[in-house]
């Protein structure tokens, strides 16, 4: 079998940053031809790697998982999950498997993000847990639950999260359409699918589980909604990822009212950019008069009255409900002022590298954290803190909206002696309290907006 592998499979092998392995190829003509894949991403045979690592003496391993999955990827992509669900492997490497497999199809699985799961897990607990579109598993398998129950419309999807969680129970089928979930539990996990307007809206008019109201058919979200609250016992916890938009689209207002009205909603946290995470708890005592709406992951806290949000639109959007208290803008006028830019100037290229490569030469233990709190620990004697910080913090920012799967490590940073790594990270520091001040900024033109709006301020 002609086993396979691409640039980053290589970088794995050889423990370096794939701006080695690009190194590679341009500075050695006896570097092995690519024999498919494309231009941006080309695949070379395995045993060709192999062979020219062993040439050129650089140290390299191929785990048995690694050599595994360099004879899956050679299956047809379309049939790289059927392959991946009959491979004969013990759990966890299965697992390394399957970690591969959502890197090659993150755009087609559109996994839920490590960082987005620990938020949801950390509002939910109970014995038992339902996730009614769990994919492959990730949301359950994670969860501290002694019992989970997952339905999950692809076949293939639910036969690889059998393989990964062989006491839940895992049914396949439509979880709108045809319900295999015959039990509540204590809570409700999902990610469920966006925008799908063939989610079924004409199939269940008469439907049960639209307590709330009858989704229109351009709100599949809150079918999903409902469904979930239909799936939780008596004051059961639900917690689904939604997107931004569902909570101020219009045709969905006289739903988002009625679980307002009727205590269902709790809060809505802005979890990413464009994604919120609703927390649900199905009806049991008295209604609160008060919900959460959180601009970023935090503790559950009401800050909003219901009764402020049951207007004609019933947005629940977290940016359009909190910072409105007209003395926070009086108490910052007086004082706000931004910092100044870094003295910048235009220069001749430099050697490049990679943060991993920068993290590898260095370790020690001063810790750096980066914006999505992954924590790096090396020698400042090696390695500037404000210079690493800062290339973490850049990496993240030119990353498209919505973009999921950032190998942060691959990020390519300029090569530079201590001293001037000195320098960037001073610029870097400059450049970060700048940020942190045009965003003290908006929120401060927020509240002067909301202020002038409800008549609290008026012009001096």
């Amino acid at each position: 079998m002609d086993e396979t592998v691409n640039a980053g499979d290589i970088a794995r092998l050889a423990d370096v940053g794939r701006a080695a392995v690009s190194n590679w190829r341009r500075r050695f003509e006896d570097f092995p031809s690519p024999v498919g894949g494309t231009a941006s991403s080309p695949l070379y045979l395995l045993r060709d790697v192999e062979a020219w690592l062993r040439r050129n003496g650089k140290p390299f391993r191929v785990s048995p998982a690694e050599r595994l999955w360099t004879q899956l990827r050679t299956v047809d992509d379309l049939r790289l999950g059927d392959a991946l669900a009959a491979v004969n492997a013990d759990p966890v490497t299965f697992e390394f498997l399957h970690e591969r497999y959502l890197e090659a199809h993150s755009r087609l699985l559109n996994p839920t993000p490590p960082e987005v799961i620990d938020i949801v897990l950390a509002t939910t607990d109970g014995d038992t847990v339902i996730d009614p579109a769990c994919g492959t598993g990730s949301l359950l398998k994670a969860s501290a639950a002694r019992h989970k129950v997952g339905q999950e419309l692809d076949p293939v999807s639910a036969v690889i999260a059998r393989r990964r969680m062989p006491a839940a129970q895992i049914i396949t089928g439509d979880s709108l359409r045809h319900n295999g979930i015959t039990h509540q539990a204590d809570a409700v996990i999902c990610d469920p699918p966006w925008h799908d307007r063939t989610w079924g809206h004409e199939d269940l008019i008469g439907d049960a589980r639209w307590t709330y109201g009858l989704p229109p058919r351009g709100e599949p979200e809150l079918a999903w909604v409902q469904h979930c609250l239909s799936l939780a016992k008596p004051g059961g916890l639900v917690a689904v990822l939604l997107p931004s938009a569902a909570a101020s689209r219009r045709p969905g207002k006289r739903i988002r009212g009625n679980l307002l009205r009727a205590g269902a909603l709790r809060a809505v946290m802005t979890v990413q950019p464009g994604r919120d995470l609703w927390l649900l708890r199905n009806p049991i005592g008295r209604t609160p008069e008060h919900i959460a709406l959180l601009e970023n992951p935090g503790p559950i806290e009401p800050n909003t009255r219901v009764i402020d949000l049951l207007d004609d639109d019933v947005d629940l959007s977290p940016a359009r409900r909190t910072g409105t208290d007209a003395s926070a803008y009086l108490a910052a006028q007086p004082t706000f002022a931004l910092p100044s830019l870094p003295a910048l100037q235009e220069q001749s290229g430099l050697p490049m590298t990679t943060i991993g490569d920068l993290v590898r030469t260095a370790p020690g233990n001063h810790v750096v954290t980066s914006p999505t709190g992954a924590t790096y620990e090396i020698n400042p004697r090696k390695l500037d803190p404000d210079f690493l910080e800062g290339v973490l913090r850049a990496a993240f920012a030119r990353t498209p909206t919505g973009s999921t799967r950032l190998d942060v490590r691959r990020t390519q940073v300029p090569s530079l002696p201590l001293d001037e790594q000195r320098r960037y990270g001073h610029a870097f520091a400059q450049l970060k309290a700048l940020e942190m001040g045009l965003e003290d900024a908006a929120a401060l033109v927020r509240l002067g907006y909301g202020g002038l709006l409800s008549g609290q301020i008026g012009p001096a």
